[in-house]
């Protein structure tokens, strides 16, 4: 592999903050809701820090036992997406009332975002210092938004964030994944400051790749449930994704996470057919 991304869950913000993040066998994740900023200000930043410590390590112990020529993106959720959990208290819901509270308290649902980017700004910061060589934000609930509200709950903070990394020393790449955000993305690209983008399973790709800025990175988009089946399909797909991408910097990669049914010679099978396709 070229690259290696730390996965910690996204939630590990939130329970620093004081939600008490738990998991429900066979139900995911639960989370204290919070329906005020001020419920997600109530530790200070020493503190939040102190608990996503362990992290930092990790970050610092894989790179140095990785390859110098091997990428180790780190990683952390995006504002908005960590907002739904906080305000709906669990996974697994359609976000519908996270989208009726942020339009009925759209002042708490600001203040909630602040207090996100600034927790998630230190977080960053302290991945990139322990040796993370890319940053990657995952807006794993970008789907289903009106324009506006993608404009106001996604871009916006998503822009004050990249904006924050950088006045606080952060020079790595970062990624931004919008999942779901469709024709949106091409806003997000252009207003976010994010130095590349992920497409998920359902961008068009030649379509996005005409329209997105020019020399601007992406990463995708394989369907991971195409890497569970193999075959000779898979070979077919992953070399017209290629060929779509083409004309820009392109890490290839899935349109959403690995499964854990995937079987290790089925990803064999694309690195063979991208070594030869390089």
């Amino acid at each position: 592999m070229d690259g290696a991304i730390l996965f910690a869950d996204i939630l590990l913000v939130l329970d620093a903050m004081g939600r008490n993040v738990r998991f429900v066998e066979g139900e995911g994740p639960r989370v204290d809701p919070a329906t005020k900023a001020s419920e997600l200000g109530n530790v200070p930043m020493e503190k939040i820090l102190a608990r996503l410590a362990p992290v930092g390590e990790t970050v610092e112990r894989v790179r140095s036992s990785l390859d110098s020529s091997t990428t180790l993106i780190g990683f952390a959720g995006s504002p908005w997406t960590v907002a739904v959990y906080a305000i709906e208290g669990r996974g697994g819901t359609d976000k519908s009332d996270s989208r009726q509270f942020a339009y009925e308290h759209p002042a708490e649902l600001d203040g909630m975002l602040e207090q996100l980017v600034e927790a998630s700004s230190h977080y960053l910061v302290m991945q990139a210092k322990a040796g993370a060589d890319a940053l990657m934000l995952f807006e794993s609930w970008a789907e289903g938004l009106a324009e506006d509200a993608f404009d106001r709950w996604v871009i916006r903070p998503t822009a004050k964030l990249v904006k924050k990394l950088r006045a606080m020393g952060v020079t790595q790449p970062i990624i931004g994944f919008p999942r779901g955000a469709g024709g949106l993305i091409l806003d997000y690209a252009e207003k976010t400051g994010v130095t590349a983008v992920g497409l998920d399973t359902a961008i068009p790709l030649r379509r996005i790749s005409a329209s997105l800025p020019k020399g601007m990175p992406v990463q995708g988009n394989l369907d991971p449930m195409r890497l569970v089946a193999g075959g000779p399909g898979l070979e077919t797909r992953v070399r017209e994704i290629v060929d779509a991408l083409r004309d820009r910097p392109h890490i290839f990669n899935l349109g959403h996470g690995v499964t854990p049914e995937t079987p290790i010679a089925h990803v064999e099978q694309v690195l063979r057919v991208l070594r030869g396709a390089a």
